[in-house]
């Protein structure tokens, strides 16, 4: 179909019922059925075509694939949580912890055993950390954002055995097939990890931040906040009744690292690629799938080894694999909504009308359109879902550093998921340490603000040297 306003439509339908509503699966549902009506435009023809875009993504090869990491993943999660490994992990790591500076070194050693997820690291970490407050001069509000800094900014970072590469990779392989791009999306995703400035910036702005600040407050002042959240969440992962036994966590996640860079390796070896080539060249998606189903296998063994019943293993398996059921739906709609905007010629649209962009402003603007909407709807996926597509196809159409785009969208959602009052980060680790949200998220928003400065300048340095 032949490129025209209408292209659009969808997109903004998108974001202005995201920010509207402050959720991302209603704005994305409203976008396709509306797209698909515009390519059926019938009584029931657009629902008929919106299903048709569903169940042609989810059969697509490499998105089951996906589907089946991310599922598998939090199994796996699920499994290490209720043979204790992550209690022992929290037991291992936090003894003689006696001074702000020691604590602030356990939450970034912590990070080697909890980088699976932002929530997973969060409902870990902050429970122990919070214990630790009576032995280190910090407020709550301070061991949040200490958290926090080296959770979101971090795990986007890791091209590796997380439940956001999966993801990352996924919505670039969208954008490479809907332009017609003949390269590998996992090659892409490590090629604008240098590029997400924003974590890097908050990294570095964050740690100084907890480092050098001297809060002026008491230590208990949000005891006294009336308006605090008094009902905590309860972490099941460190409960009483959980036995102690870190290497049910440090076991399995050492052996889909390993297994992980190895059976890319292999992958790209048996195509007859030297190394480090042989990395490249690789099926990323697939090695990490197959490494992930022999972690699981393992620890089921490990499991049955140490006598603990393999029907609670396995039900704890399910049901953590189905807390992640939203999140696949959420793919879902995102690969059938590119699929209806590449339809309506939404890559062509933006070819014929932006050419006169020059390509110095596509990799800041685009950094800060995501971060504006990544902020109102406080999801880093949903944004990138939403702003992939757009991004690859201005940066098509103004010749502009692929990778580097790339690297914008992640940042700003980045930038949302840390920072929103809305993100699901933000509103787990005040509910467990007893914060207000908005006050938690206003505190953090200043030093949030310094880096995306600091990445708009960056962004606009590079796209003069790239």
């Amino acid at each position: 179909m032949e490129g025209s306003w209408i292209a659009i439509v969808p997109f903004i339908v998108v974001i202005v019922t995201a920010m509207w509503t402050k959720q991302v699966f209603p704005g994305l549902t409203l976008g396709l059925i509306i797209g698909a009506y515009f390519i059926q435009p019938t009584l029931l023809g657009g629902m008929q075509i919106s299903i048709q875009y569903i169940v042609d993504g989810l059969t697509d090869i490499n998105n089951l694939q996906i589907i089946i990491f991310l599922y598998m993943f939090a199994g796996l999660v699920g499994i290490i949580k209720i043979s204790g490994g992550i209690k022992g992990f929290v037991d291992l790591t936090s003894k003689r912890i006696d001074s702000k500076r020691e604590a602030i070194l356990l939450t970034w050693v912590s990070t080697l055993g909890t980088f699976s997820a932002p929530s997973f690291r969060i409902v870990t970490v902050a429970p122990i950390m919070k214990a630790l407050l009576t032995k280190i001069n910090m407020t709550r509000k301070e061991l949040a954002f200490m958290i926090e800094t080296s959770t979101q900014p971090v795990i986007v970072l890791i091209p590796i055995a997380t439940a956001s590469v999966g993801y990352m990779v996924s919505v670039i392989e969208m954008g490479l097939q809907n332009h017609g791009i003949e390269k590998d999306a996992y090659s892409i995703f490590i090629q604008s990890i240098p590029f997400n400035f924003f974590a890097i910036s908050m990294i570095i702005v964050g740690t100084l931040f907890v480092f050098f600040r001297h809060s002026k407050e008491p230590l208990r002042e949000e005891e006294r906040d009336p308006d605090k959240v008094t009902i905590e969440k309860e972490n099941t992962a460190t409960a009483d009744d959980l036995p102690s036994k870190p290497w049910n966590l440090i076991i399995p996640v050492t052996l889909v690292i390993t297994l992980t860079l190895f059976l890319t390796w292999w992958d790209g070896f048996t195509k007859g690629y030297p190394f480090p080539q042989a990395f490249i060249e690789a099926n990323v998606l697939q090695a990490m799938v197959l490494a992930l189903f022999i972690t699981v296998l393992v620890t089921f063994m490990m499991q049955v080894a140490q006598r603990n019943s393999l029907k609670k293993m396995i039900h704890e398996f399910i049901e953590a694999g189905n807390n992640l059921m939203s999140v696949i739906l959420l793919l879902s709609v995102v690969w059938a909504l590119s699929s209806v905007t590449d339809e309506l010629g939404f890559s062509s649209f933006v070819t014929n009308n932006v050419d006169w962009i020059p390509s110095l402003f596509i990799p800041p603007v685009m950094f800060l359109i995501g971060s504006f909407v990544s902020y109102f709807i406080g999801s880093s996926w949903g944004t990138w879902g939403i702003l992939m597509p757009l991004g690859f196809s201005l940066a098509q159409a103004a010749d502009a550093s692929l990778p580097l785009v790339v690297g914008a969208v992640f940042a700003s959602g980045s930038f949302g998921s840390f920072s929103s009052p809305l993100s699901d980060n933000t509103n787990t680790i005040a509910k467990i340490l007893g914060l207000n949200v908005i006050r938690y998220a206003r505190y953090k928003l200043g030093p949030a603000l310094v880096a995306v400065i600091i990445s708009t300048i960056l962004y606009s340095i590079m796209t003069l040297i790239l």
